[in-house]
């Protein structure tokens, strides 16, 4: 197990997490971008699996938050804007008429405070960061910490905890696109996922949930037998087409299974095994991705990765009966997502 760190310039710091795998996990200091997930597949290759670019400096103006740690508020907020104790809080609109991952210059645009830590079978980086009071329009000073963490299991772990001093809204997620094939010239449209979900939310032309909780079965949303991505993409439902041919929709989980979500890629063999105490994800397929961008191993195109978003809901911030992301004053936010790679 080893970390090293890697000057990228007077304010950026790349963090290197391996073990004696081959495993390896990059991030930067700013925005805790992971930049680089390295596992092997079944022949013992070692190939980046998630989306990121080779010249940092793009990460400043990056449009698709590959890698990124997203909050305060991960998700769309309806018409910028929310009412706590009967005070409306206006938000930026960096989503057409909405307000998307806690704004432009959020967390995944500051720089991130780091402690190094070193345990039996673990290495990992604790990411530190105060969000002051009506900082990007959210009231409350927000003090916010996240570990990353690699095991000699091949699991990232990532840890997430906040505090506030006013009541506030907090889900936080990390905005990594995996592409398991080791290929960024392959989609993922036949990676075949397999989700403890058989509940989605519904969306309207922008997005927005319509508050309406739709059950998945005999769907292209039902994942719990497990199903090609492509089936959402090629010839999906209504509301496939209406995120652009693909999935950018939240499933709740039913946790009856230990594991939430299982990824698995034939030809190169690896498996990703996804835990969490969160109440869901978005799961989304990367059919806005912005094309042509120059990343590791090629170019961007349209379903180059896939992200799985677990966290709370920013809808419930409007509507009832979906998990919340309220966190009052002196109370803690404490979850958890672990990421375990294998190969079958």
């Amino acid at each position: 197990m080893d970390i090293t760190t890697h000057k990228v310039n007077d304010r950026w710091e790349l963090f290197t997490l391996a073990n004696d795998n081959g495993m390896e996990v990059e991030f930067l200091n700013y925005g805790g971008i992971i930049t680089k997930v390295l596992v092997p597949d079944k022949n013992n290759n070692i190939e980046n699996i998630v989306l990121g670019y080779p010249d940092y400096k793009e990460y400043e103006s990056d449009p698709n938050f590959f890698g990124a740690i997203i909050g305060p508020v991960a998700g769309r907020i309806e018409k910028a804007e929310f009412t706590l104790k009967d005070k409306i809080f206006k938000l930026e609109k960096n989503d057409g008429n909405h307000h998307l991952h806690g704004g432009s210059n959020a967390l995944h645009r500051v720089i991130w405070d780091t402690e190094t830590f070193e345990t039996d079978g673990k290495v990992g980086v604790t990411l530190s960061y105060e969000s002051v009071d009506g900082e990007n329009g959210y009231p409350g000073n927000l003090t916010v910490s996240v570990n990353y963490t690699l095991t000699s299991k091949n699991q990232l772990m990532i840890d997430y905890e906040a505090t506030t001093d006013k009541t506030t809204p907090v889900t936080l997620t990390n905005h990594s696109y995996f592409n398991l094939t080791g290929d960024i010239n392959k989609t993922i449209r036949t990676h075949q996922v397999l989700a403890d979900s058989h509940q989605f939310l519904e969306l309207n032309g922008e997005l927005i949930p319509t508050g309406k909780i739709i059950d998945v079965a005999n769907s292209t949303f039902d994942f719990r037998e497990g199903r090609e991505l492509k089936d959402g993409i090629i010839a999906g439902s209504e509301q496939n087409k209406i995120v652009g041919n693909g999935y950018d929709h939240y499933f709740l989980f039913d946790h009856a299974k230990e594991t939430n979500v299982v990824v698995k890629e034939e030809v190169s063999g690896r498996v990703l095994a996804i835990e969490t105490n969160q109440p869901g994800m978005v799961l989304y397929t990367g059919q806005n991705i912005v094309e042509g961008l120059e990343l590791n191993g090629g170019t961007s195109k349209k379903y180059s990765g896939v992200c799985f978003e677990t966290q709370s809901s920013p809808a419930s911030l409007h509507q009832d009966g979906l998990p919340m992301v309220i966190l009052g004053a002196g109370e803690t936010y404490k979850k958890q997502t672990i990421f375990s790679f294998f190969v079958e």
